[in-house]
C-alpha cells in the first residue's frame, strides 16, 4: 500500500473477526517493522510481548471490563526498559558514567517504545488489518507482570490488539468529532 494511504487509512478499530486469525507471516512483519523504529544512541529499549490463544484469554480474564475488542485474534504489548538506556549512555562513546536520569530532557524509553507502536500501528493498516491501541491501567499491571514474568524494569506502555476489522471504513470517534484544522495545531516560527 502506499504510504500516503497507510497514514489515511489508520485508525483505531474495536470490532474484529474472532474465526480471522493473523497469518503467521504477518505478524512477523509486524513484529520486524516495529524493531526498525528510532532509538536514542540505539539503545533498543524497547520489548514485546505477543498473545495469542490461550495466552490472550487470560489477559482479557485479567481484565474483565468485556467489550468487543476483545474478539481480537492477537496483542502485542510493547514495553520501554529504562535501564537499558540509562546503561546505553553510560558506556563511553556517550560518557554519562552517572547514569543520571536527569540528564534527559524527555523519557525517551517510553518515547522510542511509542514509536515502535506507530510502527506497528502502520504495518496493521499496510497488511490490511485493523488495530485497536489502549492503555493497561495501572491496578493491572502488577498482574499483567505475574501472569506472563515480566521482568520489573520493564514498564507496559499500552497494548495493541490486531485482527481482520469487522467495522465500517467510518465508524468510531472521527465520525462524531472532526479533525483539527491543521491551522489549530501547527505553528510556523512562533505560537
Amino acid at each position: 500500500m502506499e504510504f500516503q494511504n497507510v497514514v489515511r487509512r489508520r485508525r483505531m478499530v474495536r470490532k474484529f473477526d474472532p474465526d480471522r486469525p493473523v497469518p503467521p507471516e504477518v505478524l512477523d512483519r509486524i513484529l520486524h517493522n516495529a524493531t526498525r523504529g528510532p532509538s536514542a544512541g540505539f539503545s533498543q529499549g524497547q520489548a514485546f510481548l505477543v498473545l495469542e490463544g490461550e495466552a490472550l484469554a487470560k489477559f482479557w480474564a485479567m481484565r474483565p471490563k468485556g467489550n468487543e475488542v476483545s474478539t481480537a485474534p492477537l496483542l502485542i504489548v510493547p514495553l520501554s526498559c529504562k535501564r537499558v538506556y540509562l546503561d546505553r549512555y553510560a558506556e563511553p562513546d556517550k560518557g554519562w558514567t552517572d547514569r543520571d536520569e536527569a540528564r534527559w530532557p524527555v523519557p525517551f524509553w517510553h518515547i522510542d517504545t511509542g514509536m515502535a507502536t506507530l510502527l506497528i500501528l502502520q504495518t496493521v493498516v499496510d497488511q490490511g488489518l485493523g488495530a485497536l491501541y489502549f492503555g493497561i491501567m495501572p491496578e493491572d499491571v502488577p498482574r499483567f507482570r505475574e501472569l506472563y514474568g515480566v521482568p520489573e524494569d520493564h514498564e507496559p506502555i499500552g497494548a495493541v490488539a490486531i485482527g481482520y476489522s469487522t467495522e465500517p471504513e467510518q465508524s468510531g470517534s472521527p465520525r462524531k468529532r472532526g479533525r483539527r484544522n491543521q491551522d489549530e495545531v501547527v505553528h510556523r516560527g512562533r505560537w
